[in-house]
């Protein structure tokens, strides 16, 4: 079950309260409903507001059987999950916005920005977050500047977490996978002296999928001068454990939360520089947290919220990273080219924002904020880049260049402060504009101004048709604009803004109580792209203003209750995107479809099918390379639910059924033409998991 809902923003997004064993049944309702109760309080039709988001409840997730976030947003039409050439991270996707450290797509936790200063995205150990303490995802593709700011470019997802009334008193489990995978968790909710309290933990380990890689960025170096130091063919290296807290505290108009989040041993991937690296590590830990006062009825007119965040990430190397293997460079490095790193981020935020509905036939809403983020403890220890050229003796120490001008990023600081407004108005009784504006001031790069435009029109009882226009901005990360001494990327702090302006025309029709259609065409123009360019005669990239690019296509979904057993949902994307010198733009999928079908197989018992079908990747111009072939995955999950009178939850599932031999797309040539992993980088292949839970 998932269901489109059209709203003004997150905040407005209403919460539908259903149950896994409810699942058929109430496809009906999410057919039929016209109006929905947003978080104001205000009764306002799906149908009629702004912007498409699509949404997905925990019990989707449980259906599916998913235990990471990452397994779960595939399921969104024009989003697709790819995987990074650095550290094998996940890229979010969407409609053909692409780029090596997909910065351009906004990850909230309860509202709260997941962004690191030093690369633009989750950051450099982001390997998803836990399922299981997930009450529902809302992501909106396209631009959402106007209401969240930075990074608001390719789309938004919002994780909202559990509260006491998303867990129904304790619950613990265990899940065994493939790939020597452990998980084991626990759900409590409780009531306090008056507080609502919602605890959630899990803990994993895994050592990967350990799929083969071919050829690395060194065999490339060996055929070239004759060396044989690479360590390919080899395993790419995904092992790390990992440690997942959740509270959350409640009463009246106040509510606090906190997660953290631990991977310990995480590998490297590919290796930093594309060369494998077996033995590298990194610890990475997260730490968000927000107090919110929420108050519908603050004076007659007026509904306030303010949220206080915190934001907390380190990262170090747990084992020296690896950037190439010994005996690389002529055996100028004995021990091979290797680093030490730590650093530390912290990002504190206030944001105002109220709602005033004292005008007629139209509701406003303005806001404000501050934002402060720095980079600190920054410790940078290396056996390269003094004296470079010079031959390190064996048994030299790494060499601590913190301070100085060889550090890989300088200790930075960010500030920003922001305003918007936005008014709907009912100027008709089948029309409705919604019109909003924000504007950002930053320390580093100066001001930006997003506006945002909707037309939204009851063409028929059952089809509405909208018209929606919108700006988005990204800022440069802090790598981006000043890494000063780095094997792979170097900084430009005369970088500006990316910008991306949008176009859509959507369509939402509910054919019948049982089927559900909807369409949405998108044209987008992105301008000022920033690209690590190739500098000439090296190995190393500098970020540039270099690129712009356009993109259209089309979203189509359905949702059928085929029998009061069965459902099915299916959905088709198409992407065109064309660069600068109109050439496929590369690295995304073109085309996408996606088929999920639930069954009641038997009283309790049922089984939940998914077919992924990715289309292939086209390359960039300047990779020789022909397309990536796309690829096919069928995942089954069957569970038994109510066991022993209703305590225990059974399920066991496959992935990959048919075993394809999915892959993504590795980066393109450098500035002397070599691709420092040939053959593109390899997916899970067919896996198996059981899950057990218990209910107290």
């Amino acid at each position: 079950m998932i269901e489109y809902l059209q709203e003004l923003d997150f905040e407005q997004l209403t919460a539908i309260e259903v149950t896994l064993d409810e699942v058929f049944d109430v496809f009906d309702g999410l057919v039929k409903k016209r109006t929905v109760k947003v978080a104001t309080g205000v009764e306002q039709s799906t149908a009629r507001a702004p912007a498409v988001t699509t949404v997905i409840t925990a019990q989707d997730i449980e259906a599916m059987g998913a235990n990471n976030l990452n397994q779960v947003l595939e399921m969104v039409p024009g989003l697709h999950v790819a995987r990074s050439s650095q550290n094998y991270s996940s890229l979010y996707i969407i409609r053909g916005v692409y780029s090596d450290n997909n910065a351009q797509v906004l990850l909230l936790i309860n509202g709260i920005p997941i962004k690191s200063l030093f690369v633009g995205n989750r950051g450099m150990t982001w390997a998803g977050m836990s399922a299981n303490v997930i009450a529902r995802i809302e992501i909106i593709r396209g631009p959402g500047s106007a209401v969240y700011g930075a990074d608001a470019f390719g789309g938004v997802i919002n994780v909202i977490t559990k509260s006491k009334d998303d867990i129904d008193g304790t619950e613990a489990g265990i899940r065994m996978e493939s790939f020597d995978t452990q998980e084991a968790f626990l759900l409590h909710s409780d009531n306090w002296a008056g507080f609502d309290v919602a605890l959630g933990l899990e803990y994993g380990t895994t050592d990967g999928h350990g799929a083969q890689i071919e050829a690395d960025a060194q065999t490339q170096f060996d055929q070239i001068f004759g060396t044989q130091a690479s360590l390919a063919p080899g395993s790419v290296n995904l092992e790390h454990d990992h440690l997942d807290a959740h509270l959350d505290i409640s009463r009246d108009v106040w509510q606090w939360r906190a997660d953290y989040q631990k991977l310990s041993d995480f590998g490297t991937g590919v290796g930093i520089t594309q060369a494998l690296d077996p033995s590298g590590k990194y610890t990475g830990e997260r730490l968000n947290t927000d107090l919110t006062y929420h108050n519908l009825d603050l004076t007659e007119n007026w509904d306030v919220t303010a949220q206080l965040s915190y934001v907390a990430m380190t990262i170090e190397t747990s084992t020296p990273i690896g950037f190439f293997p010994p005996g690389a460079f002529g055996g100028a490095y004995p021990y091979g080219q290797i680093s030490y790193l730590k650093m530390s981020e912290r990002h504190t935020r206030l944001d105002l924002s109220g709602f005033y509905s004292g005008f007629k036939k139209h509701k406003v809403r303005l806001g404000t904020g501050y934002y402060y983020g720095e980079i600190n403890e920054v410790v940078s220890r290396v056996n390269y880049g003094i004296n470079r050229g010079q031959a390190i003796p064996p048994g030299t120490d790494l060499i601590d260049v913190s301070d100085t001008d060889f550090a890989f990023i300088p200790e930075k600081d960010r500030k920003n402060w922001y305003l918007f407004l936005q008014d709907v108005w009912l100027f008709a009784p089948d029309w409705e504009f919604t019109a909003g504006l924000r504007y950002d001031e930053y320390s580093d790069f100066g001001s930006t101004l997003n506006p945002r435009f909707a037309l939204v029109w009851d063409t028929r009882p059952d089809l509405t048709s909208k018209f929606l226009y919108g700006r988005a901005f990204r800022a440069p990360a802090f790598g981006e604009l000043y890494s000063i001494s780095n094997a792979v990327a170097l900084g430009n702090p005369d970088l500006e803004p990316e910008i991306l302006d949008s176009w859509e025309l959507a369509f939402d029709y509910r054919a019948t109580d049982n089927l559900h259609l909807a369409l949405n065409l998108f044209r987008y123009k992105w301008r000022d792209a920033i690209h690590f360019v190739a500098n000439p005669g090296g190995e190393t990239r500098t970020a540039q203003n270099a690129r712009s690019q356009t993109g259209r296509g089309l979203e189509f979904e359905s949702r059928w209750k085929m029998t009061k057993r069965a459902s099915l949902l299916a959905n088709y994307a198409y992407q065109e995107s064309k660069d600068e010198e109109d050439q496929d733009a590369g690295n995304a999928p073109q085309h996408q479809a996606y088929l999920r079908t639930d069954w009641l197989v038997y009283p309790n018992w049922y089984l939940d099918t998914q077919v992924n079908w990715v289309g292939k990747r086209h390359r960039t111009s300047d990779d020789p390379r022909t397309s990536l072939d796309g690829y096919t995955t069928v995942d089954l999950t069957l569970r038994r639910k109510d066991i022993r009178e209703g305590h225990w939850n059974l399920a066991l599932g496959v992935r990959n059924l048919f075993d394809d031999d999915a892959r993504e797309p590795s980066r393109g040539p450098t500035s002397r033409g070599i691709v420092s992993i040939p053959n593109d980088l390899p997916l899970a292949g067919r896996h198996f998991f059981m899950e057990m839970r218990y209910q107290f």
